[in-house]
C-alpha cells in the first residue's frame, strides 16, 4: 500500500511550474490579441478591405481635334475585342475546343500556337495559349485573345455568345485620324506608356497596360488637356477574384477637352499637293530620285497662326493607332529622311539667300551702307582669309551666283538679284567699297536672332529646334578652332555654319511683312469642352518688337529704325515683279513680295551620294513671300532638301499655295449669307 501510495504521489515543483506557465502562456496570447486587435487592428483590417475590395478604374474618352473650321480631324472609334474569361469557360474539355475553333473560324487566330508572353493584342500565340496564361493569372478577368476586328465579326459574335460561355465582346476606344499622312506631323499618335513614365502616370491615374499617351505632334504636347481623368469605382471580390458586387460611390470619369486648331485643312491639302507634285516633276526632270525631304508653312504674319504644316516624308498614324507595330515603327526610322522628324520645325539647313534679308536689316540700320550706295560686283572677289587681327591671310576666292557678276548694286538691287558679292562686301567688309571690316559676325549674330534665328520660337508642337547662329566663341568651343574672315563672308549669306529650319526662316520673312512684330507661332487656337464651349483662347502674342524703340529684358538688343524696314520691304517686292522670282511666283491681280534662297550643303546624303564636289555643290531649294503686300494676310515658305535654285523649285509652290489661300478665301466669303 505504501508503495502504490508512493507512486501516484504528486511532484509539487511541476505543480508550481505549470502554474507559473499557464497564466505566462494566457498573457503572451492576450498581448498577442490585443496587438493583432487593437495595436495593428486598423492596418490588418485595411488589408482585408483591400483584398475584398480591389479599384476598377473607368477609362476617360479622349477629346477630338477640329481645324480652324470645324473639320473633325481626330475622332475616337470603337475597336471591338474578343475576351475569354477562363474561369467561366465549359468544364468539358469538348465543349472549351468547339468554342476555340468558332472563334479561330471568324478571327483568324490559331487556336495552338506557341509563343513568348507579350503584350495584349499583339500576334504570335494562340488562344489555349491566351487563356492559359489568363487563367493562371486572374482566372475572372477577361483576357483578349483577338483584337480589332471587324464589326460584322463582332455582331456574329455577340449573336452566338449564349452558346459560347466565358466569350464576350468588348468596345474600346481607339483614335481615328481622318486626314491621315495629311497632318500627321501636325497631330501625332498615341503610344503604350512607357516604362520609364508608368509611375509619373500611375500617379495621374493611368493605367499603365490599358492606357495610351500622346508620343508627337498636339498628342503629345497637349496630352494633359486632351486625355482626361480616368474614373473609378470598388468592387468586391471573393478570393478567386470574382467580382461580386459593387461597392461604394462610383467616380465618373471626366473626358478629355477638345482642339481646335490654326490649320485650314483645305490648305494643308493645297500645300502638300504643291510640294509633292513639284518633287515628284524634279525627281522626272532629273531622272534620279534627287530629293526625299521638303517643307510649307503657311503663317498669318499679323497673328502667328499656322495656316498649314507640311513635312515630307511622313507617316500613316492611323497605322499607329491600334498598335505600333514593330515592323512598320523600324522601317519608319531607319529611313536617312527621317519620316518620324517634322521637318518644319525640327531639321536645321544652310537658308541661303534668304539670310541676306538679316544682312540687310543690319547693315542698313547700323550705316554700314546707304540705300543708294553702289558697290560694285564684279562676279569674283579675292579675299585675305585671316584668322587673327594681324594674321596676313591667305588669298581666297568669292563667287556671286552670276560669274560675270551684277556691276553697280545697290541695296534694293541687292536683294531683288540676290547678290551674293554684294552682302559678302557689307556683310565682312572689303577695301575700296566698304569701309571697315563690314557688319561683322558679331552684329550678324544680333539682327539674325532679333529676326526669330538662333533659339526656338516656342510653337506649341514637340521637338523644335534652335538652329544655330555661329560666332567666334561657338567655332573656338564646338570646333577649337579661330574664326576667320571667310566665316563672316558665309554667314552673310546664310552659308558656311549657319542653320535654321523653315519656321525660323518664315518668321523673319512674317516680322518684316507685319513691320518688325515677332509674333508667336502657334498651332491651337482654342481648348473646348464636350459641348463645344471655349475652355481656353490662345491670343496671339508678339514675342518681341524689333522696330518699336523699346529694348525688353530678355529680348534682342535692337532698335530698328522703320525706314529700314520698309526699304527691305520694297527690296522684296522687287525679287517678284523683276528680281529673281518674278519668272516662278508672281500671281495674277495680287501684289507679293518674296526672297529666294539657294543654300549650298554638304552632309551625310550628300557624301554618301559623291555629290559634294568643291565649286559645284548640292543646293537646298528655298523661297518665302507674303500677300498681299500692301496689307499682308498671309506668308508661306517653301524648303526642298537638294532641290537646285530656289526661285525655279521653290517658287512655284508658294505661288499655288498663295492661290489656294485667296481661292478659298473668296469661296468663303461667297457662302456667306
Amino acid at each position: 500500500m505504501e508503495g502504490a501510495s508512493g507512486g501516484n504521489r504528486i511532484v509539487h515543483w511541476r505543480v508550481t511550474l505549470l502554474m507559473i506557465l499557464v497564466p505566462l502562456i494566457l498573457a503572451v496570447f492576450v498581448v498577442r490579441l490585443f496587438q493583432l486587435q487593437v495595436v495593428e487592428g486598423e492596418a490588418y483590417r485595411t488589408q482585408a478591405y483591400e483584398n475584398r475590395i480591389r479599384a476598377v478604374s473607368i477609362q476617360s474618352p479622349r477629346g477630338v481635334v477640329y481645324d480652324r473650321n470645324g473639320v473633325l480631324l481626330v475622332r475616337n472609334v470603337p475597336q471591338f475585342n474578343v475576351t475569354i474569361t477562363p474561369a467561366l469557360l465549359p468544364d468539358s474539355l469538348a465543349e472549351v475546343e468547339a468554342i476555340y475553333q468558332r472563334i479561330s473560324e471568324l478571327t483568324g487566330v490559331p487556336v495552338d500556337l506557341p509563343g513568348e508572353p507579350a503584350a495584349p493584342c499583339l500576334p504570335g500565340r494562340g488562344i489555349t495559349q491566351l487563356v492559359e496564361e489568363g487563367l493562371t493569372n486572374r482566372p475572372y478577368d477577361a483576357w483578349p485573345v483577338a483584337c480589332d476586328i471587324d464589326p460584322t465579326v463582332a455582331r456574329v459574335l455577340r449573336e452566338e455568345q449564349v452558346d459560347l460561355p466565358g466569350v464576350s465582346i468588348e468596345a474600346v476606344p481607339v483614335r481615328e485620324y481622318t486626314t491621315g499622312s495629311l497632318t500627321s506631323a501636325l497631330i501625332g499618335y498615341l503610344g503604350p506608356i512607357a516604362e520609364q513614365e508608368v509611375d509619373y502616370y500611375t500617379d495621374l491615374g493611368f493605367v499603365a497596360a490599358r492606357d495610351r499617351v500622346g508620343y508627337a505632334g498636339v498628342e503629345f504636347s497637349f496630352q494633359n488637356e486632351l486625355a482626361g481623368r480616368n474614373g473609378q469605382k470598388d468592387v468586391e471580390v471573393d478570393v478567386a477574384g470574382q467580382i461580386l458586387r459593387e461597392v461604394g460611390e462610383i467616380v465618373a470619369p471626366q473626358p478629355g477637352n477638345s482642339l481646335r486648331l490654326t490649320i485650314d485643312a483645305r490648305l494643308q491639302a493645297a500645300a502638300e499637293t504643291a510640294l509633292l507634285t513639284r518633287m515628284a516633276f524634279l525627281d522626272r526632270f532629273s531622272a534620279e530620285r534627287r530629293t526625299s525631304i521638303g517643307a510649307v508653312i503657311a503663317m498669318n504674319p499679323q497673328t502667328g497662326e499656322i495656316l498649314a504644316m507640311v513635312s515630307t516624308p511622313t507617316y500613316e498614324n492611323n497605322r499607329l493607332a491600334r498598335f505600333i507595330p514593330e515592323y512598320y515603327y523600324r522601317q519608319l526610322e531607319a529611313d536617312p529622311a527621317h519620316p518620324l522628324i517634322n521637318h518644319a520645325i525640327q531639321s536645321p539647313f544652310p537658308p541661303g539667300s534668304t539670310f541676306k534679308l538679316v544682312t540687310a536689316i543690319g547693315a542698313l540700320n547700323e550705316g554700314v551702307v546707304t540705300p543708294t550706295e553702289q558697290i560694285f560686283d564684279p562676279g569674283t572677289i579675292t579675299i585675305a582669309n585671316r584668322y587673327f587681327p594681324n594674321d596676313p591671310g591667305r588669298a581666297k576666292e568669292f563667287f556671286c551666283w552670276l560669274r560675270e557678276g551684277h556691276g553697280q548694286v545697290d541695296m534694293l538691287r541687292g536683294i531683288s538679284v540676290s547678290c551674293n558679292v554684294y552682302f559678302y562686301m557689307v556683310g565682312g567688309g572689303y577695301p575700296g567699297e566698304v569701309e571697315g571690316d563690314g557688319l561683322g559676325i558679331d552684329r550678324i549674330g544680333i539682327y539674325a536672332r532679333a529676326l526669330g534665328y538662333g533659339s526656338v520660337l516656342g510653337i506649341d508642337l514637340p521637338g523644335e529646334h534652335a538652329g544655330l547662329i555661329p560666332s567666334p566663341d561657338w567655332k573656338r568651343i564646338t570646333l577649337g578652332e579661330s574664326w576667320s574672315t571667310g566665316d563672316t563672308y558665309n554667314a552673310a549669306t546664310g552659308q558656311g555654319f549657319v542653320l535654321a529650319t523653315p519656321l525660323q526662316v518664315l518668321t523673319s520673312v512674317a516680322t518684316l511683312a507685319n513691320g518688325g512684330r515677332v509674333m508667336w507661332p502657334h498651332v491651337v487656337s482654342d481648348v473646348l469642352d464636350g459641348e463645344g464651349n471655349v475652355v481656353e483662347h490662345y491670343e496671339p502674342r508678339v514675342l518681341w518688337d524689333i522696330s518699336d524703340g523699346v529694348i525688353t529684358p530678355g529680348t534682342p538688343d535692337v532698335d530698328v529704325q522703320p525706314w529700314v524696314i520698309q526699304l527691305v520691304q520694297q527690296g522684296m517686292r522687287l525679287v517678284v515683279t523683276e528680281g529673281t522670282a518674278a519668272d516662278y511666283a508672281q500671281l495674277e491681280n495680287i501684289s507679293s513680295a518674296g526672297k529666294t534662297g539657294t543654300g549650298e550643303f554638304c552632309d551625310a546624303q550628300a557624301l554618301a551620294r559623291d555629290l559634294c564636289i568643291p565649286g559645284r555643290w548640292p543646293t537646298h531649294a528655298w523661297y518665302a513671300a507674303y500677300a498681299p503686300f500692301e496689307d499682308p494676310e498671309i506668308a508661306v515658305i517653301a524648303f526642298v532638301y537638294n532641290g537646285g535654285e530656289g526661285a525655279v523649285t521653290s517658287g512655284p509652290i508658294v505661288r499655288q499655295v498663295l492661290e489656294a489661300y485667296f481661292a478659298l478665301k473668296a469661296i468663303d466669303a461667297s457662302a456667306e449669307p
